[in-house]
C-alpha cells in the first residue's frame, strides 16, 4: 500500500494516529517516514474551528499586558497573539508584513517606509491608524522607558506619519535588518488614546477575553482580524513544573505544552496519542555574571568560570541530548553568521586556577542563583556545575530561588545567576538587547569598547564578507571577554496531541513555532 492510499484511506476513515502509524508499519514503512505521513494527514484535514488548551511554562504572578515588561513565552504569546506587529518572523526566516503592507528602505537603508494595510481594525472595532503605530513605537523608546527594546530602537532618529496610511523611520545610520527589529515581541501595535494605550485590545487574530496572571489566558477569535487562523478559541494555563505539564498532557488536560520534561521524553514519544518535537534553533542557557562587581569586574576570574564547567556533561545529563555545548557567546548555529571556528571551552580545571591565579587568587567562593524557571533542569545545572569547579578552586553556593517572580526578584539583580533567551531573527537583535553597552537587558553589565563599535558599524555594512567578520569577532568579544558562561546551546521541545496539526516547518527563533502557535496551528 502506497503513502497516498495511506492518506487517503485514513481520512476517509477517521483513522486514530495509532491505526494509522500500524498501518503504515504492516505496510513496510519506517517510523520516521510514516511520522511525516501522519504529518501530512494533519495538514490535509486541516480545518477550523475547536479549542485548543496550552499548559506552559513562562508564566508568573508579576506579568504585566505592558509589553515593555515581556520576559518570557506566556507573555510573548498573548502580544504575537492578540495585538501583532509591523511585521513578523515568517517561516523561512525572512521578515514580513504583518500589520505593515509592504516596507522598502531607502538612502542607504537609514531610512525605511512602512505602508499599513488596509482595513486593519482592532478587536474593539476600531480602526487601526498611523498614529497608533507612531505612538506604540515611540511608547518604548521615552527616556523612562526601562523596555527590552529599547536599545533596538536607540539608533531611530525620527518616527512619524506620511499621510494616512504609512509610517516613516529615520535612523542615524543604515540598518539593513530593521524590518526584523520590528517583529521584536514587545513591539506589538495598541491603540492609543489621548496618549494612553489600551493593553486590553489589539489587531491580532485572537482577542484577550480573561486574563489572570501567573494562571490563565483565555483567547477568542477576533472577526475584525485581517490575519488567517484555524481555532475558534484558546487557552494558555500556567504549569510553572515539568512533571505537571507532562502529566497534563499524558490525562489529557492540555494539547499543548512546552520544555518537556526531557528526562521523560521518551516515555511520552511512546504514547500513540501524542507525539514529543524537537526544533533546534536559537535558544541558549546562560549563567550571567555581573561584571560591575568583585570578582566577576576581572576577565580571569571570568575565564576561570568558563572552565571550569563541564559543557558536555550539562547536554548529557540536563539537556539529554536535545541541544549541544556552548561557547561562551549567545549566536548559534541557526544564525547566518555563526562562527564556526569558535570551538566550546574543554572542562580544564588547570586552566581555570591558572586564570584564577593570575586575578591574584588562589581560590574564590561565590553564591549562583539557580530555579527551573530559569530553564527546565536549572537546579540540577547549578548544583552539576558546582561541583565541577570546585575542583579548579572555584566554591560556588547553589542558591535556590522561587520560581515564581524569578525574572522580576533574580534576573539583573542577583550578581550571578541562570537564565535563558529564546533567540532573536538576527545577530544585530540579539546582540544589541543584550551585550551592548547601555542595553537593559545587558545581563552582565558588560561593557566592551571595541564590540560596540563593531555592533553600530556591522549594521550598516552590506559587504557580506566584512559584515560575518564584524559578527564573527564580536562573538570572539562575548566568549573571551563577557560575563556571561553560556554552557549550552538548547533545541526547543515540546509535546502536542495527536489531535494537534500544523505546517511541516516550524519556526525556531522562539519555541512554539516562534510564539506563534495559537494563530498558526489547528486540531485535527
Amino acid at each position: 500500500m502506497g503513502g497516498n492510499t495511506i492518506l487517503e484511506t485514513a481520512l476517509m476513515n477517521g483513522w486514530s494516529r495509532r491505526r494509522f502509524l500500524q498501518a503504515a508499519a504492516a505496510a513496510g514503512f519506517s517510523a520516521s517516514v510514516a511520522q511525516a505521513l501522519w504529518v501530512k494527514r494533519a495538514r490535509a484535514e486541516a480545518k477550523e474551528g475547536g479549542h485548543l488548551r496550552l499548559g506552559l511554562a513562562g508564566g508568573a504572578t508579576t506579568d504585566s499586558l505592558d509589553p515593555s515588561t515581556y520576559t518570557d513565552t506566556f507573555m510573548v504569546m498573548i502580544g504575537y497573539t492578540t495585538r501583532g506587529n509591523l511585521t513578523e518572523i515568517a517561516l523561512d526566516g525572512s521578515a514580513a508584513p504583518e500589520i505593515a503592507e509592504s516596507f522598502e528602505g531607502t538612502d542607504g537603508a537609514s531610512k525605511w517606509i512602512f505602508k499599513l494595510r488596509k482595513g486593519v481594525t482592532f478587536s474593539n472595532g476600531k480602526s487601526l491608524t498611523v498614529d497608533d503605530v507612531v505612538s506604540s513605537i515611540n511608547y518604548h523608546r521615552g527616556d523612562d522607558s526601562k523596555s527590552g527594546a529599547k536599545p533596538l530602537l536607540s539608533s531611530i532618529k525620527d518616527v512619524a506619519a506620511d499621510g494616512n496610511d504609512s509610517v516613516v523611520f529615520s535612523l542615524a545610520g543604515g540598518n539593513a535588518d530593521f524590518p526584523f527589529v520590528l517583529a521584536d515581541y514587545h513591539l506589538n501595535i495598541m491603540p492609543f488614546t489621548n496618549g494612553v494605550p489600551d493593553f486590553q485590545v489589539g489587531a491580532g487574530a485572537y482577542q484577550l477575553k480573561e486574563f489572570e496572571p501567573g494562571v490563565r489566558a483565555v483567547f477568542e477569535r477576533n472577526p475584525n482580524s485581517h490575519k488567517k487562523a484555524f481555532l475558534a478559541s484558546a487557552e494558555m494555563i500556567a504549569v510553572a513544573d515539568s512533571a505537571a505539564r507532562s502529566n497534563a498532557l499524558m490525562t489529557g488536560e492540555v494539547d499543548v505544552i512546552n520544555r518537556a520534561e526531557l528526562k521523560t521524553t521518551r516515555l511520552l514519544a511512546k504514547n500513540s496519542d501524542m507525539r514529543v518535537e524537537d526544533v533546534p534553533g536559537r535558544m541558549h542557557y546562560s549563567m550571567p555574571a555581573n561584571t560591575g562587581v568583585q570578582p566577576f569586574d576581572n576577565v580571569d576570574v571570568r575565564l576561570a568560570l568558563k572552565y571550569g564547567i563541564d559543557r558536555d556533561v550539562l547536554v548529557k545529563t540536563v539537556l539529554y541530548g536535545h541541544g549541544q555545548a556552548g561557547n561562551d557567546q549567545p549566536i548559534t548555529p541557526s544564525y547566518r553568521y555563526f562562527a564556526k571556528d569558535l570551538s566550546p571551552r574543554p572542562y580544564d580545571p588547570d586552566m581555570a586556577r591558572f586564570h584564577l591565579k593570575k586575578a591574584g587568587l588562589d581560590a574564590v567562593s561565590i553564591s549562583l542563583s539557580a530555579a527551573d524557571a530559569a530553564f527546565p533542569g536549572a537546579v540540577d545545572a547549578a548544583v552539576l556545575y558546582a561541583e565541577q569547579a570546585a575542583k579548579a578552586g572555584i566554591n560556588i553556593k547553589v542558591v535556590r530561588e522561587p520560581n515564581d517572580g524569578y525574572w522580576d526578584n533574580v534576573w539583573l539583580k542577583k550578581p550571578f545567576c541562570t537564565a535563558y533567551w529564546g533567540g532573536r531573527p538576527t545577530e544585530d537583535v540579539m546582540l544589541t538587547i543584550a551585550y551592548a553597552r547601555d542595553a537593559v537587558w545587558n545581563e552582565a553589565k558588560w561593557d566592551n569598547s571595541r564590540f560596540n563599535e563593531l555592533l553600530v558599524a556591522a549594521r550598516a555594512e552590506f559587504d557580506e564578507g566584512k559584515r560575518r567578520g564584524m559578527y564573527e569577532e564580536m562573538q570572539h568579544l562575548v566568549s573571551d571577554d563577557g560575563g556571561v558562561v553560556i554552557p549550552m546551546f538548547a533545541n526547543h521541545v515540546h509535546a502536542i496531541g495527536a489531535n494537534v496539526g500544523h505546517a511541516e516547518q516550524l519556526s525556531g527563533v522562539w519555541e512554539l513555532d516562534g510564539g506563534r502557535c495559537i494563530e498558526r496551528w489547528w486540531l485535527v
